[in-house]
């Protein structure tokens, strides 16, 4: 993955190192929807047993094989590991200043770097090259309790990248630059990826005993790990809602001016007897729009929505999303949504009815198959750019099928059963009676036409959010 790119990729979608058989582990709907595949590796781990230096397998790139390297390490990418249902923590190492030497900094992230790009203020580095991480040191962290269990369980799983332009030590085997008395550190001559070359892939086992407990080993992940306080982000928020809280103020100031002076007034008592505010419109407050179905449908898919939204929300408070449970948030949404058809189905009828509608057949399936259809084609039209990219996110067509499946098989039923429920109950009456004619509206000024009045509407929720 790559914060640059929304675009994951296989692992062995590089030259990597490969098992004599290539084995996919069955995944669950959302880990499919996210783009995770999770495959074998070549390493070998045993519990407890450190290893130095092992030499994983050796690699001739060509010219184009070394650039694609280049380019996912230029986009930054990032490898992701799992052990034991662990994601890998990225160990970086802070480099030396003239006052303190260099020291290792646990960084509890997901993955870690595939490469990085040299600088003239790396030592060994030509300045906009790339390099790749070819050895890795794998710390394992393990938790004993001979009262509660046997054996050992693994708690922690961190990753120290290291990229060394490996030598062969000659007839007898093995490399010259690194061995079990002589570990690889990170002043070792880099290896570049530019060109036709021979790569050597090695790795270190590491053990470590720590005292986090099994059922504590995720709360790591889940500690802010940027330490870098995004005040703009802060400023902006605050100011939107400065914004917000003044642009009320006058309102209700200018209101209560308004109202004010209307009492103050002497010459205005007259005029308290005449229809106005409220007295003027309640008339014509209740007529049904022009487009009632398409008003049920919005309405009854914003119910929709909002009730997956809110029983996720529960679903997470109360501790079943963990995210030890790789896809179960996407999967939970696809399931809820599903099921709140009958809500939408529901809400639409009910609200459908109230505006004097008669063609329920159509705008029951509407709401069953409009917002979800126009989802569903979007989605497949940009899967299939994906799919051009040969990126692990690309959806697959049996999935494509489960989706349909989940669509017309439950979906579309519920919503026609919330529907048959909500046309049987009674009409909601108005409060008042609508007059035959309607009144005239006065024209409106160019602040409040539509489009002005949606693009405005949404900018301040877009600014807080995404800025």
């Amino acid at each position: 993955t790559s914060p640059k790119t929304p675009l994951p990729y296989e692992w062995y979608a590089l030259p990597f190192c490969r098992p004599a058989e290539v084995v996919y582990k069955g995944e669950n709907l959302g880990e499919v929807m996210r783009g995770d595949r999770i495959q074998n590796s070549p390493y070998t781990i045993k519990m407890n047993v450190e290893v130095s230096c092992q030499l994983l397998c050796k690699q001739s790139y060509d010219a184009e094989q070394a650039a694609l390297f280049a380019t996912k390490i230029g986009e930054d990418y990032r490898v992701n590991w799992i052990v034991d249902n662990l994601p890998a923590a990225t160990r970086v190492v802070e480099p030396a200043l003239g006052s303190s030497p260099s020291r290792i900094i646990t960084i509890y992230e997901r993955g870690f770097p595939l490469g990085f790009r040299g600088a003239e203020s790396i030592p060994g580095t030509s300045a906009g090259v790339n390099y790749v991480y070819n050895h890795h040191r794998i710390v394992l962290k393990y938790h004993t309790e001979p009262d509660a269990f046997e054996g050992a369980r693994i708690v922690g799983f961190e990753v120290e990248p290291f990229s060394v332009q490996h030598e062969p030590a000659g007839a007898g085997g093995g490399l010259s630059t690194c061995s079990g008395a002589r570990p690889v550190t990170h002043s070792a001559p880099p290896q570049p990826v530019s060109g036709p070359q021979t790569v050597y892939w090695t790795y270190d086992v590491r053990w470590e005993y720590s005292e986090v407990k099994w059922a504590s080993r995720w709360d790591v992940y889940l500690y802010a790990t940027d330490e870098q306080i995004h005040w703009f982000s802060i400023v902006n928020s605050l100011m939107i809602v400065l914004f917000l809280t003044g642009l009320l103020a006058m309102i209700m100031l200018r209101t209560l001016h308004r109202d004010l002076r209307r009492y103050n007034d002497a010459e205005a008592k007259e005029e308290a007897a005449e229809e106005g505010g409220w007295k003027l419109v309640h008339g014509d407050v209740f007529r049904p729009p022009q487009r009632p179905a398409l008003l049920s449908v919005y309405v009854g898919t914003g119910v929709q929505v909002l009730g997956m939204s809110v029983v996720t929300m529960c679903f997470a408070v109360a501790g079943f999303l963990s995210p030890a449970n790789r896809g179960a948030l996407m999967t939970a949404l696809l399931l809820l949504f599903t099921a709140m058809g009958v809500l939408a189905g529901f809400v639409s009828a009910r609200l459908y009815k109230a505006l004097s509608g008669s063609d329920w057949r159509m705008t029951t399936l509407k709401t069953a198959v409009m917002f979800p259809g126009i989802i569903f084609i979007v989605f497949f039209s940009l899967n299939m750019f994906i799919w051009g990219q040969k990126s692990s996110g690309a959806v697959p067509f049996g999935t494509f099928f489960a989706l349909l499946v989940l669509w017309f098989g439950i979906s579309v039923p519920l919503v026609y059963l919330g529907a048959f429920f909500g046309y049987r109950r009674p009409k909601i009456e108005p409060p008042t009676k609508t007059n035959m004619i309607p009144r005239t509206v006065p024209e409106h000024a160019w602040y409040t036409q539509p489009v002005f009045s949606v693009l405005i509407g949404g900018l301040l929720p877009f600014g807080a959010v995404f800025i």
